[in-house]
């Protein structure tokens, strides 16, 4: 499980988190409701939070983006891609298989 950033995406982190002089951490979870695409009934969640067990990690422009052990059962064996979308001026999550099963 991998986690993938679009430098538009990066640059809207920038703008919605205060950047610190340490890394800011990102956790990226399943939380139940919304509108999720990837579980039933869950969708992906964000939040300013430090590292325990990750499974993942993703350093990128003073950003940590990071999976806990605990989450990676809504991944379910998918890499993650954040997106930025202009159009509707929110950040967008798209998954692909992973090769590690």
């Amino acid at each position: 499980m991998n986690i993938h950033i679009t430098k538009p995406a990066l640059a809207w982190f920038k703008e919605e988190f205060e950047k610190g002089e340490s890394m800011v951490p990102i956790r990226l979870f399943g939380r139940y409701g919304g509108c999720g695409s990837l579980q039933s009934g869950f969708s992906l969640g964000i939040s300013q939070t430090e590292p325990l067990q990750p499974v993942a990690i993703k350093e990128e422009e003073g950003f940590r983006f990071f999976i806990e052990e605990q989450d990676s059962w809504y991944f379910d064996h998918h890499n993650v891609k954040i997106k930025y979308s202009r159009k509707l001026d929110e950040i967008q999550f798209e998954y692909e298989d992973s090769d590690e099963k």
